[in-house]
């Protein structure tokens, strides 16, 4: 049997950053990718945006690792030439009513310190030509990312302190005891022998902790799957930052983003799935017209195009309040070693720097 100081399962964005953090400390580190390649799920298929931090609830996990991962992903970016911008983001309101969550809104954010501008309607328009809205908030802190960059980055960064990435091994089976923890991968034959073990597997982290012999089967959540769907527009944009609406329960509702070429792309809409791929349906596009023409109304009939679809990890269905990052550490189960990683959905990678700083100390802790 193989021995590794520490294993973790899964190579998105935050199994990267955790698997670089891990190695950075002098861990010999293995990284487990069920997939052919690093990345190519939900960290795949995203916004691109690095959050400010805005809607979080004071104190929450996703409030204090988005602020902090976002200042030290900027400077990751900038250190390392990963293609960026810090373009900032327009909030907006589109009706009377909708002023008061903006005040709400702007609270939220000074709770968590981030800097939000109140702007009028003739400011936000002054902004953005093409705007339609009430009144708006800027946020400064707000930018974009090559994602694939970062990510590619990040595993160069692990490899040269010694960390392994290994695709195509789907964690089947697992024996936790106070040691350690023993792997089987592809099969029930355990040939992988652990001290720590990071479970940062996504959609797929609480099947991966069902695989668990010896973890309370009350600290595994239920897992629930809303899909995002994207609509790229045809043509130039007109806009120069972001554009968000109010948000809405389940995700932030139908935003306007960009990408480094300055392509726009509009989504996600809220799709909650039991399961299903990642086709973008295309009887949806009218509902993006609806949601999009609330405050860019001159969008023109046949300017959206499918572009692609994600998938966020839920810990909470669709008549419950949204969860907070889940990080399980030995002081949530009791299992020396070991971390589980739940819900870890947008900000997640805004967040993953700061979320592996975060799990690196609860397992040498």
């Amino acid at each position: 049997m193989d021995h590794v100081d520490a294993v973790v399962v899964g190579a998105g964005v935050v199994g990267l950053a955790v698997a670089r953090a891990l190695a950075y400390r002098g861990h010999e580190t293995l990284l487990l990718e069920a997939n052919e390649h690093f990345g190519t799920g939900i960290s795949s298929r995203n916004s691109e945006v690095i959050h400010a931090g805005i809607y979080y609830p004071k104190g929450s996990l996703k409030a204090r690792l988005c602020v902090t991962g976002r200042d030290l992903l900027y400077a990751f970016c900038e250190q390392h030439g990963i293609g960026h911008r810090r373009c900032g983001k327009l909030i907006v309101a589109t009706s009377e009513p909708q002023l008061a969550d903006l005040d709400r809104i702007k609270s939220s954010a000074r709770d968590n310190d981030v800097e939000l501008w109140r702007l009028s309607r003739e400011e936000a328009i002054a902004v953005e030509t093409e705007l339609s809205c009430v009144g708006a908030l800027y946020s400064p802190a707000t930018g974009i990312i090559d994602s694939h960059a970062y990510m590619l980055a990040l595993l160069g960064q692990a490899q040269s302190r010694g960390a392994t990435l290994a695709c195509n091994c789907r964690v089947t089976r697992m024996w936790l005891d106070p040691a350690g923890a023993s792997i089987a991968i592809n099969d029930d034959v355990p040939t992988l022998r652990a001290r720590y073990v990071v479970n940062c597997a996504g959609l797929q982290a609480p099947q991966v902790a069902s695989c668990m012999d010896g973890l309370p089967r009350e600290r595994i959540p239920t897992a629930y799957f809303v899909k995002g769907n994207y609509f790229g527009l045809a043509g130039r944009s007109p806009f120069q930052r972001l554009v968000y609406p109010v948000p809405e329960h389940g995700g932030l509702g139908v935003h306007l983003t960009l990408d480094l070429a300055g392509r726009a792309r509009f989504g996600p809409d809220v799709q909650w799935v039991h399961n299903g791929g990642y086709d973008v349906e295309l009887q949806r596009a009218e509902q993006f017209y609806a949601a999009i023409r609330t405050y860019w109304p001159r969008l023109a009939d046949g300017a959206l195009q499918p572009a692609y679809a994600g998938m966020r990890p839920k810990i909470t269905g669709p008549t419950e309040p949204a969860a907070d990052f889940r990080i399980d550490g030995p002081e949530i189960h009791g299992i020396t070693g070991l971390v589980n990683l739940f819900g870890i959905e947008s900000p997640g990678l805004t967040a993953s720097l700061a979320i592996a700083a975060h799990v690196a100390q609860l397992v040498e802790s």
